[in-house]
């Protein structure tokens, strides 16, 4: 059976690389790939959260989406996307049914950001884009600076990465975590 990708965004401001590299990777690795967005219109992507970038339809949207049916979920960055999805309650259930029913999540950049207002960080050793670095540690995560950190307390796989910079390893524990390598 063919493993089964969720990536949630909102519908602006996702860091292009973050959504479309991921995305990419895991669907040329023969996974299906599902892009849910808040809204199932049109999500606007950045380069840099500054300059406007490639616009993408989404599958569809939060509230369609049968999280039972998913292996793993992904959080793109994007600094506007990542706190539109900290104050989303749809987006809050997807990351804390993913974590409750102790399936991975991997966010990167700024995307961890969403797991502070999901209750879902606590104890959690991550990465992420170093502006948040603060806000994940008072929300009682332990932050390390790495290319790619996955951690497993309290039941659950979590995988994290910096930047667009890491793109390739955080592809790389992404796939390793489907297939069921992960260390």
């Amino acid at each position: 059976m063919v493993k089964k990708v969720l990536f949630i965004t909102s519908n602006q401001g996702i860091e292009h690389d973050e959504l479309t590299e991921p995305l990419n990777f895991l669907k040329s690795k023969g996974f299906e790939v599902i892009h849910a967005a808040e809204k199932n219109e049109d999500v606007a992507t950045v380069k840099g959260d500054t300059k406007a970038a490639t616009q993408y339809t989404p599958d569809t949207s939060f509230d369609h989406v049968d999280l039972n049916d998913y292996d793993l979920l992904v959080i793109p960055g994007g600094t506007v996307n990542a706190d539109t999805l900290r104050i989303n309650q749809d987006a809050q259930k997807i990351i804390q049914h993913f974590a409750d029913n102790h399936k991975p999540i991997a966010a990167i950049c700024h995307g961890p950001w969403a797991l502070i207002d999901a209750d879902r960080i606590k104890d959690k050793n991550l990465t992420s884009y170093k502006s948040i670095k603060l806000d994940l540690e008072n929300a009682g995560g332990k932050w390390v600076d790495e290319e790619v950190h996955r951690c497993n307390t309290g039941g659950w796989v979590l995988i994290t990465s910096r930047n667009p910079d890491d793109l390739p390893a955080f592809n790389e524990a992404i796939l390793k975590e489907l297939e069921g390598d992960a260390a």
